[in-house]
């Protein structure tokens, strides 16, 4: 069911719902989160479970502030803290060296934590009311509130279009950032991305004061975190990604028999076909990651087969969007 974030008495019944170890969805400003006890493995277990998600792959535990890490985190390196004291609350995921004992099904029982505090109102609320109902619940663990693998939710609505009326769903409105938080790990002695997000590089740098790696230039494997695999966010319809040239010239390869295809494109392209599904792309990266998860929704649900996407632009502004159209078509 669906109920207003803003209403007392719903909040009320989620937070008697965590306690009782069964799951919601809430909002945060990046995508809807499906969320349970981060504390209870018992209740963290059902999130896996619901999701479909494989028992190794982590979840990102939600706290309420920065004071609240120590409850899930062994130490947090200076260059940590500056993220945090720049970026906190906000869509930065930090991973960070678990304490012992904690949050083990979370973690995938891995030595490391992926922590994050968000600035959504309506989960900041929900946090604090879990604190004050239960001393022992020191944050939520909460991948995206989708069937795993596919296409992450921006409102209430897509949530509720995943998992039924069963599910009690926090409708705080559509999302504003519209994907996932930027992943940094720092249980290295150095920060490195482990997943682009609004968040840029090049911010990063310039809060923690110094030169943030890539997973690939590692000598070892990373940590496993939420939604690194190279196939994910994926719709039903195959994803092709594009540069504007090839798009047309696709186009008019097929003509006017094309049908059950859908383009998302910057650049204006004649479409010889009634059938295809034509949306236009921003300019801007924030908006096209804000509006990116929904659109992929939309063309699902018109019933399209194919969706031809213009590539995004390579600068870093894009790499948060870029990042996720990959994935997206790396599952075709």
């Amino acid at each position: 069911m669906i109920r207003d974030a803003r209403d007392p008495a719903a909040l009320d019944e989620a937070v008697r719902r965590l306690q009782r170890g069964e799951l919601v969805a809430f909002p945060t400003e990046t995508v809807y989160g499906l969320g349970a006890d981060a504390s209870s493995d018992e209740a963290v277990a059902r999130i896996f479970e619901a999701k479909g998600r494989p028992s190794d792959h982590p979840l990102i535990v939600h706290v309420p502030d920065a004071a609240a890490i120590a409850q899930f985190a062994a130490e947090l390196p200076p260059f940590a803290q500056r993220l945090v004291d720049a970026f906190w609350p906000g869509p930065l995921t930090l991973i960070l060296p678990r304490r012992e004992g904690r949050a083990t099904a979370a973690a995938a029982g891995q030595g490391s934590i992926g922590v994050r505090c968000p600035a959504h109102p309506a989960m900041q609320a929900l946090l604090r009311a879990c604190a004050a109902a239960d001393p022992a619940i020191h944050g939520l663990a909460g991948p995206s509130a989708n069937k795993f693998g596919r296409v992450s939710p921006t409102t209430a609505a897509h949530v509720q279009s995943e998992f039924g009326d069963d599910l009690l769903v926090l409708d705080g409105g559509p999302c504003e950032v519209g994907i996932e938080s930027t992943i940094v790990d720092c249980t290295r002695g150095q920060p490195v991305l482990l997943r682009p997000g609004m968040v840029d590089v090049a911010q990063l740098e310039a809060a923690c004061g110094q030169p943030v790696l890539r997973a690939q230039d590692l000598p070892q494997p990373a940590p496993r975190a939420s939604g690194t695999l190279e196939a994910h966010y994926a719709p039903r319809a195959r994803v092709r990604l594009m540069d504007a040239k090839a798009l047309q010239t696709a186009l008019d390869v097929l003509g006017p028999q094309a049908r059950q295809i859908a383009v998302w494109s910057r650049t204006p392209l004649a479409t010889p076909a009634a059938g295809v599904l034509r949306r236009r792309m921003p300019d801007d990266a924030r908006e096209t990651a804000r509006q990116l998860f929904a659109v992929l929704r939309e063309f699902d649900a018109q019933g399209v087969q194919l969706i031809w996407i213009e590539t995004p632009p390579a600068d870093a502004a894009w790499d948060g969007v870029r990042d996720r159209l990959q994935r997206a078509s790396a599952a075709g």
